[in-house]
């Protein structure tokens, strides 16, 4: 009888990024193989996105275990917009987050922002342009949405402060580096720029 092997996703992508970068070898070398891995509920990233806008980890997880208890698991857009601001601001969003995630689920419900429907058919830009166009939607919980629901290869979300402040470690930088400062610093990481931000967000756990 054969034994099943299992093939490693991200093996290319962390071959190219240990043999272009020594200071991400060792970051590598010390959180060992890549887990990330596409989340099933679409919907469900980007509410978590937009709860984890500017509040800790801590905080954000709390907020989701509360609105999960009230609407459910995975998120269904019709049950979201069936409870309105009020239950939403109860589980522990503020005004606008609560609405920001109301004009979400409105724009999954109509289709203008259909997200179980992105394929390879829609680029990087395309689905950044759709979900951006949704109040409340910014680039990085775009960012997010390609990284952790669609884990495409190439993103980099240089709007989010642990992955700047993993750079400025991992360069010994003196101060935070700047979005700019972060694309110079980061191309010869293409086209894997996901996989080594996940490796950024790890190293910061370790410290």
């Amino acid at each position: 009888m054969s034994r099943k092997t299992t093939v490693d996703p991200w093996a290319k992508a962390i071959r190219h990024l240990k043999k272009v970068d020594p200071h991400l070898k060792s970051v590598i070398g010390r959180v060992g193989p890549c887990l990330l891995a596409p989340r099933e509920d679409r919907l469900g990233t980007l509410v978590g996105a937009i709860v984890a806008q500017q509040i800790s980890t801590k905080a954000a997880a709390s907020i989701s275990e509360r609105l999960h208890a009230l609407a459910g698991r995975p998120y269904d857009p019709h049950r979201l917009l069936e409870l309105g601001e009020e239950p939403l601001r109860g589980c522990g969003l503020s005004a606008s987050k609560a609405r920001y995630v109301l004009n979400l689920a409105a724009a999954v419900a109509d289709g203008s922002a259909p997200v179980d429907r992105f394929d390879d058919d829609w680029d990087d830009d395309a689905i950044i342009a759709a979900l951006t166009s949704i109040k409340g939607v910014g680039i990085w919980t775009a960012h997010m949405f390609l990284i952790f629901a669609m884990n495409r290869p190439d993103v980099l979300p240089v709007g989010d402060l642990g992955v700047r402040a993993a750079i400025k470690a991992i360069h010994e930088l003196a101060e935070l580096p700047k979005p700019p400062d972060c694309h110079d610093l980061t191309e010869h990481w293409r086209p894997y720029r996901s996989v080594a931000s996940w490796y950024l967000w790890r190293s910061l756990d370790q410290r």
